[in-house]
């Protein structure tokens, strides 16, 4: 096999914290402020896994298994997520569907560990995750279903290496067009604004926090790099999409991969700090319009 395929889950697992850094230091670059060193997560995770763990009585294996789970399977999706030009480990045909399914039994698994707890709030949290995610998976699915028509190739790697200059040139309307619908995909499943405020204490507003408020120690850090993780994946395929940049050439195509993520990362680090949330009533408004948009796509492509 070879070695290159294991380069961008190997960059994946080393630089995905760092997204998150480059995020928070954009929204302080707004307000004005210094804000926190850019390996900030990297320490983070780092304390709690050097603290100890404390489980409610009413927990069973569920939670603890939780974390475990949760990360093991986002490892495998990004495993699945080429880095552009530059393909995945082990790509096959319908890997997509894989992928996309390997992130839902995270939310599932995310899901029953809250629900496990007992908490009402968390419960509350566990139901906005599973309610807005049902309805992000469509735009998801038509997004991809329009690369993979356009393409011709029905795995991710094959779908990427595809996108080129000349895609571009020929169906570029339609390509923006999923762009914007995984971008909305994005803030969703990773809670983001102005879907998530992923800073926010307040119990009543919170999706993802609010369910995992019961976490401390390893389990609370592994959930933090898991998230980061999930970030990541979703970033590379709209950077793959986006920036159709195949030269062939390994540093540069790596290069240009990083560089996109840079700028994905300052971007969402701008919708955060010049939007305010939604109400909760509105986020499936928004979701509606990436959908929307994945079908307009489609439409564009075979009129």
């Amino acid at each position: 096999m070879d070695v290159t395929r294991f380069i961008p889950l190997a960059i994946a697992l080393l630089a995905a914290p760092l997204l998150f850094g480059i995020i928070n230091r954009t929204k302080a670059f707004f307000a004005g402020r210094r804000g926190s060193p850019l390996l900030q997560l990297y320490f983070d995770i780092a304390k709690l896994m050097r603290k100890g763990v404390t489980y409610s009585n009413t927990t069973t294996w569920v939670f603890r298994a939780g974390p475990v789970l949760v990360l093991s399977a986002t490892i495998v999706a990004v495993a699945f997520v080429p880095m552009g030009g530059i393909p995945a480990i082990s790509p096959f045909p319908g890997d997509i569907l894989l992928f996309a399914y390997l992130l839902a039994m995270t939310r599932f698994m995310t899901i029953i560990a809250a629900l496990d707890t007992g908490s009402s709030f968390e419960g509350m949290g566990a139901s906005r995750e599973a309610f807005f995610s049902a309805l992000a998976e469509p735009a998801l699915l038509l997004g991809v279903s329009t690369l993979v028509y356009v393409s011709g190739q029905t795995s991710l790697s094959g779908i990427f290496a595809s996108v080129n200059p000349a895609v571009w040139g020929n169906y570029g309307p339609a390509l923006a067009l999923v762009a914007i619908a995984l971008g909305a995909v994005l803030l969703v499943e990773c809670s983001r604004i102005p879907i998530d405020d992923p800073n926010t204490h307040l119990e009543l507003t919170m999706i993802h926090e609010v369910m995992i408020l019961d976490n401390s120690g390893p389990d609370l850090g592994i959930i933090e790099y898991a998230s980061s993780l999930k970030l990541w994946a979703f970033g590379s395929l709209i950077v793959g999409l986006a920036v159709p940049v195949r030269s062939g050439i390994l540093i540069v195509d790596c290069a240009t991969f990083l560089v996109g993520m840079l700028v994905l990362a300052v971007l969402v680090g701008t919708i955060e700090s010049t939007m305010g949330r939604l109400r909760l009533t509105n986020v499936p408004r928004l979701i509606s319009g990436a959908i929307a948009s994945a079908v307009l796509a489609w439409a564009l492509i075979l009129r």
